[in-house]
């Protein structure tokens, strides 16, 4: 199943789902999905239960169109059956392993102006300074990425996007939502998905000099790199996890809350310790 952005990562069956990079260019596309299913969210809420513990229950999940979610959740997992798992599968078997870490570090490498200016708007400069100077030496000293050299210098990656950014404001999330093909989001971070589209550069790309192919290859890579790498996860979930649908909101929820928090506490000076 294809998702966004943002990811989650699977420990065990009833711990975490990861979700695979979408083309930067389909953001617009899950945002406009997701203003499809708040239209449609009337005909598919999900009543209040009136039993208090069923009732907090309900208020924890934050899951109010949990019928429609539901739906788009078992098409969604219907069709990567049939697409992108087989593809996946083919691509463990085809590359070795150690060049399907060297393509997730290049992904992982192009995603940081993303990151940086995610960590400047929350107002973190020793992050934004750090993602900086992964980009750096990534790019240059790791051949363009595949190489994750800031890592053994003692800059490691750290996840950031504008839907985290948007709640280090103090944004609430809003209702969850399962959005067809894209995965588990929010309206909050369907927003901030679509916010991460114009921070891209890499869709500012000009034609010619075959850099609109490499944008393309760079995010189909993407995709299909991280569907690979959670093969095992996710067939655990699906057959060990009692609720599938339930345990991947749960991970979600607690996840983005857990990194929202991680980042509004970080306040690191400016200047690195070992300056």
């Amino acid at each position: 199943m294809t998702a966004s952005t943002r990811q989650i990562t699977i420990s065990e069956p009833d711990a975490r789902m990861q979700q695979v990079r979408q083309p930067r260019k389909a953001g617009f596309v899950k945002f406009l999905t997701g203003c499809g299913l708040l239209a449609l969210s009337a005909c598919a809420t999900t009543p209040k239960p009136t039993d208090p513990e069923a009732l907090a229950e309900y208020n924890e999940a934050n899951d109010p169109y949990q019928s429609l979610n539901r739906k788009m959740y078992n098409l969604s997992f219907t069709v990567d059956k049939y697409t992108m798992k087989p593809v996946a599968k083919a691509y463990v078997w085809a590359v070795p392993r150690l060049a399907r870490q060297s393509l997730g570090n290049m992904v992982r490498t192009m995603n940081e102006p993303i990151v940086f200016f995610n960590d400047v708007g929350a107002g973190k400069s020793r992050l934004a300074g750090d993602t900086f100077a992964r980009w750096v030496i990534n790019m240059s000293v790791g051949i363009g990425g595949l190489i994750d050299v800031a890592k053994m210098a003692g800059y490691p990656h750290h996840d950031n996007d504008a839907g985290i950014t948007l709640a280090t404001w103090g944004v609430k999330s809003g209702p969850y939502l399962f959005l067809p093909m894209m995965g588990p989001s929010s309206i909050r971070d369907g927003i901030g998905y679509g916010i991460d589209v114009g921070l891209s550069p890499w869709n500012y790309v000009p034609r010619g000099y075959g850099l609109l192919t490499f944008n393309w290859a760079y995010n189909i890579t993407g995709i299909i790199n991280g569907r690979a790498d959670h093969l095992d996860d996710l067939e655990q979930l699906e057959r060990d996890a009692l609720d599938p649908y339930a345990t991947i909101r749960s991970a979600y929820q607690q996840q983005r809350k857990a990194l929202a928090e991680s980042i509004k506490n970080d306040h690191r000076a400016t200047t690195p310790d070992w300056y």
